[in-house]
């Protein structure tokens, strides 16, 4: 029996030994990687067979300050809220309170696109899947930094003119989500918000997650943004998206989301506790819109046969695997999270800087895991940005070369003063200061620019 017990014990060591090895690995190359990219700080975590097997943070929550960002430090998940607005929906579904093919105008009657066949042919399934005829992020200066409120948005997108037909083609779409939110409001009688925490948020202990920054306080372990301009790094504001927080709203920490993604690889049942069923979570597991992947995307990765929009959910394969993933981004934060439901294998990455740190290492995440041959991503990234940033100083040259030069604006200066005005953006007011012209966009405080003259009567807003 001794014998038997040994034997028994044995494989588990080994296993155990592996994955030591593997987290050791993956430890390692984040330091490195944070080094790459001059990251200021971020946090990983790896959800394994519904454990949460390590969860650290890298780095400084602001630069130039001490505090260290640990697995408790909290982040902007930005889109990552929007596989959250799927799962709202997902347990009205549930509950026989709407349908994924519901028309959007049936909880939203007064809801219009500028069409009105899309406006009536319009589904929950739609909104929550990028295939609505949109531009990709079109519309989005509606919410961003503006004082519209949830349904003067939505109102306003009446206004915004498709760029494809209905259900063709994939265009990423913020404004939908709100709407998708709104639906939840309708139905439930609760602000997104409260419905999100009361059902999701709460039953999963994310109790340090918001859905708001105006929930943060002074002396909270929340990481500061940062961005680079001009070279440096330096700190940014926070940026204010309650107007579309179903959309990019949360702000959590990686020790929580991984119960979010334990969740998810649970098929909607989290330690015992069914949230949404198994049936509503393959639905949203669902490729619904086609991505279309690049020449240049093929060769990068050539295990990736096929790109997909489910709902709330990108995804593709990988070595034969199906993957779930989706990232966010808002001023100064990135996230990623990536599942492997075969793999029973989730990755959460939250960082406070605008880089390509998150995609890398939840790339590692899954090659160290599945055994993949190795690959130095972000070696092959860095190349790939500084070839990225080649072609944008080239473009900069080329539209300064086919700029007229000295010419001058038909008027004096005072008569482009004054109040200009769309039905959809709203007013924004042009004043002449110093000799100069200054541009200012009524709904958004902090939409301050300079309009420095290009060609003839064509200024440049910087």
């Amino acid at each position: 029996s001794l014998f038997l017990l040994l034997l028994l014990v044995a494989p588990a060591t080994l296993r155990a030994q592996e994955t030591d090895a593997r987290l050791k690995e993956i430890d390692e190359y984040a330091q490195r990687v944070m080094q790459d990219w001059k990251v200021p700080g971020f946090a990983l975590a790896v959800v394994k067979d519904d454990k949460v097997i390590f969860a650290k943070g890298y780095g400084v929550r602001e630069l130039g300050k001490p505090a260290s960002v640990d697995e408790r430090t909290l982040f902007a998940v930005a889109s990552n809220s929007k596989a959250f607005t799927a799962a709202c929906l997902a347990i009205l579904v549930d509950e026989g309170k709407l349908k994924w093919d519901d028309p959007v105008t049936k909880y939203l009657p007064g809801f219009q696109l500028y069409d009105p066949y899309v406006t009536r042919e319009l589904t929950i399934r739609d909104i929550i899947s990028h295939r609505v005829g949109l531009a990709t992020f079109g519309g989005d200066l509606l919410w961003y930094e503006t004082n519209y409120d949830r349904d003067e948005i939505l109102r306003r997108i009446r206004y915004l003119k498709p760029t494809s037909s209905f259900r063709s083609r994939y265009g990423y779409q913020n404004i939908m989500f709100l709407a998708a939110g709104q639906i939840v409001a309708k139905v439930s009688g609760q602000r997104w918000d409260e419905f999100a925490r009361e059902r999701i948020l709460t039953p999963l202990g994310m109790n340090a997650t918001t859905t708001s920054i105006r929930a943060f306080k002074s002396g909270d372990n929340i990481a500061a943004p940062h961005n680079e301009l001009d070279g440096k790094i330096r700190v940014v504001r926070y940026s204010n998206v309650d107007g579309v927080a179903p959309a990019a709203g949360i702000n959590s920490n990686v020790v929580e989301m991984a119960q979010w993604l334990r969740l998810q690889l649970g098929r909607g049942t989290y330690e015992g506790k069914k949230i949404f069923s198994s049936n509503v979570s393959h639905e949203m597991w669902q490729p619904n819109t086609i991505i279309p992947i690049s020449e240049a995307g093929e060769k990068f990765s050539p295990t990736r046969h096929f790109r997909a929009y489910g709902m709330g959910w990108f995804m593709n394969d990988y070595y034969g695997r199906k993957v779930l993933e989706h990232s966010g981004g808002l001023d100064g934060m990135i996230s990623q999270t990536g599942m492997i439901p075969e793999e029973n294998l989730g990755v959460v990455i939250l960082s406070n800087s605008e880089t390509s740190l998150p995609t890398i290492m939840m790339n590692k995440v899954f090659d160290v895991f599945l055994g993949a041959p190795k690959r130095d991503w972000s070696a092959e990234l860095l190349e790939r940005v500084a070839q990225g940033k080649e072609a944008d100083r080239k473009e900069e040259l080329e539209t300064e070369a086919a700029r007229a030069k000295d010419t001058k604006p038909s008027l004096a200066l005072t008569q482009y003063a004054g109040a200009y005005a769309g039905e959809m953006y709203g007013e924004a007011r042009v004043t002449e200061e110093n000799g100069k012209l200054v541009l200012r966009l009524v709904p958004a405080a902090n939409f301050v620019g300079d309009l420095e003259h290009w060609q003839y009567d064509t200024f440049r807003v910087k």
